[in-house]
């Protein structure tokens, strides 16, 4: 029986990508650059914030002093605006209440920066203990490197094969991979199916609810 789900959060837990359109439009207007359709931005985002801003700058304009520069304008504007237009996929609410009540372990590992991870799971889940909530740290590296899991696994006091790694994309399937732990694609989230399939994931699943069945 596993004993503890790890949650991606952007694309798994929550549906964040208007809210990081919205941050990263009004920071690339500031300065002079063309937007981006939100639905664009589904495979902009995966691989933490400076990588996001990389990929919605213009080709020739990708240097790492524009992405600061994005930076400084994203982050105090995100971290006010959120919540404006985020929430959770459908069933996430109630399957992280059956799990909890069935004294399965939780955790978030996320490649978003530290302070948005814990301030939108304290505000979407609030009655949710989660072991450890994780995102992206100063010197540590981003998932897919397993780091973030093994932190995770350390501090929950479970072996790897009790782990289930839940996330929506191939930088999710890679780190499941990477850390030893068990895989599960969401079908729900940002990237297509055929993103989770490329990586042979144990399982992938359609509606939260299905997340039961493989925990056992």
């Amino acid at each position: 029986m596993k004993k503890l789900v790890i949650f991606d959060l952007d694309g798994t837990l929550l549906n964040t990508i208007a809210d990081l359109a919205a941050a990263t439009n009004q920071a690339l207007q500031h300065y002079g650059y063309p937007t981006h359709d939100t639905e664009a931005y589904r495979f902009f985002v995966g691989n933490g914030i400076n990588k996001l801003f990389e990929r919605a700058l213009p080709e020739g304009e990708r240097t790492e002093e524009n992405v600061l520069k994005i930076r400084s304008r994203f982050v105090p504007y995100y971290d006010e605006h959120n919540a404006d237009l985020s929430c959770p996929y459908p069933g996430i609410p109630e399957l992280l209440s059956v799990l909890q009540q069935e004294e399965i372990m939780l955790a978030v590992a996320s490649n978003k920066y530290q302070a948005a991870t814990r301030k939108l799971i304290a505000h979407y889940f609030p009655a949710i203990n989660f072991v450890e909530v994780l995102g992206q740290r100063e010197g540590i590296p981003a998932k897919p490197d397993p780091s973030i899991v093994h932190d995770i696994i350390a501090k929950a006091g479970v072996k790897k094969e009790e782990v289930l790694y839940v996330g929506d994309s191939n930088v999710d399937m890679q780190t499941a991979h990477n850390a030893g732990v068990t895989a599960v694609g969401v079908a729900w989230g940002f990237r297509p199916r055929t993103e989770l399939e490329a990586l042979h994931p144990a399982y992938i699943i359609e509606k939260a609810a299905e997340l039961l069945s493989l925990l056992y």
